[in-house]
């Protein structure tokens, strides 16, 4: 809301060049309640609201966390309204920090492998991908490589349960994306800005 009033301000002409990420945090469901909100990485959100309940994403996406320092529970969120946290596939109202995903355009490419340190059965994917076990033909990935892109895992197919998010970089081990096993049942790009 707060976004489309600034770019009815400004005017059609500026819109396009005045694009930034926003979330809006509420204490209470279906966005009652104290808010709070935000376009950048917070650390730590307890000063700002004691529970979140509902959430409305004004644009861009971000990963959102339940503990300080982006520990716990992750959550995906994009553009669009969550009027509980059941609607992000949240276990609380507990949400304590949110990092930004920056926009990204260029080509997706990630590399999983069946063992720790890439060893085992390697595969590249470019795409989404909703069953690992379809393709991969394990259920299990102990280390990835992600060249370009971000993408976001999750614990059971079609993308439900846990979900974590990757960027460009080395995980040697699943516990460096922080999960707590190496169970991957999907996995996607994060394409919806």
């Amino acid at each position: 809301m707060f976004v489309k009033r600034q770019y009815k301000k400004l005017g059609k002409h500026m819109e396009s060049l005045q694009w930034r990420p926003w979330i809006v945090f509420y204490e209470d469901k279906n966005f009652q309640g104290r808010s709070y909100e935000c376009s950048n990485d917070c650390t730590d959100l307890h000063t700002y609201f004691s529970r979140c309940n509902s959430i409305r994403v004004e644009s861009g996406c971000f990963m959102i966390y339940e503990r300080p320092n982006y520990m716990g529970h992750q959550y995906f969120m994009k553009r669009g309204e969550y009027s509980d946290y059941q609607r992000w596939m949240g276990f609380s109202s507990s949400i304590r920090s949110c990092r930004l995903i920056p926009m990204y355009r260029g080509p997706y490419r990630l590399r999983i492998y069946e063992k720790a340190d890439y060893g085992g059965h390697m595969m590249e994917f470019t795409d989404d991908c909703p069953c690992v076990s379809d393709r991969f033909h394990h259920r299990h990935v102990y280390s990835c490589n992600v060249m370009n892109g971000y993408w976001i895992f999750y614990e059971y197919p079609n993308y439900r349960g846990r979900q974590y998010f990757l960027k460009s970089g080395d995980y040697r081990r699943y516990r460096d994306w922080c999960a707590t096993c190496a169970i991957v049942g999907s996995f996607r790009r994060v394409t919806d800005y």
